[in-house]
């Protein structure tokens, strides 16, 4: 966890707290909550209840950490692209760039991830021996589609669009969602 946070300098961990202030400002606070660089008392809540949710969960997967991080981490990533096609992008400042500016589309913006899902996924087909872990495995996978398109949906509905800082939210809420679920069925 600690390699993540330092890794991006701590920017995912950021938006999920100043996401949260904003969240509970309050719609007319909520873009200044979002803004303000003092933490306030839901951020702290958030950063806590994510952490010990996390280490759990690593704690229950324990040597298969290495397997199931990257796939907790593709699908948090992979929710932003969801909230990019679907939300206006909303600001704290009059200009600013968004990257809806850069945009092509989900369908040219996904293409890689999903080709590098397929190939995953058919490694994973090839290599598992059991029946019982083969369908744990595609139950993660549904899963994983089912939470980068639903987290980024609440989060886009409540803000009333995407910035950086729910697009970071997105990444560790659904990274943290998807620890949580390998944690239960492995």
């Amino acid at each position: 966890m600690a390699s993540g946070y330092l890794i991006t300098g701590g920017l995912h961990i950021d938006g999920l707290m100043d996401t949260f202030d904003g969240i509970f400002a309050g719609k007319k606070k909520r873009l200044k909550a979002m803004k303000d660089s003092k933490v306030g008392s839901f951020g702290v809540q958030a950063l806590v209840f994510i952490t010990l949710i996390q280490i759990a969960c690593i704690l229950k997967i324990q040597n298969q950490v290495i397997f199931v991080l990257p796939i907790c981490l593709f699908w948090g990533r992979f929710s932003n692209l969801f909230f990019i096609e679907k939300f206006k992008y909303i600001s704290y400042k009059k200009k600013s760039v968004s990257h809806k500016k850069f945009w092509n589309g989900f369908k040219k913006e996904s293409l890689i991830s999903i080709i590098f899902l397929l190939i995953f996924i058919a490694y994973q087909l090839v290599s598992i021996t059991s029946q019982a872990i083969l369908i744990k495995f595609l139950i993660l996978i549904l899963i994983g589609i089912f939470l980068s398109y639903c987290i980024p949906n609440i989060l886009g509905n409540k803000i009333g669009g995407f910035n950086g800082d729910a697009c970071g939210a997105s990444v560790v809420l659904v990274e943290t969602a998807m620890l949580f679920m390998h944690a239960i069925l492995l």
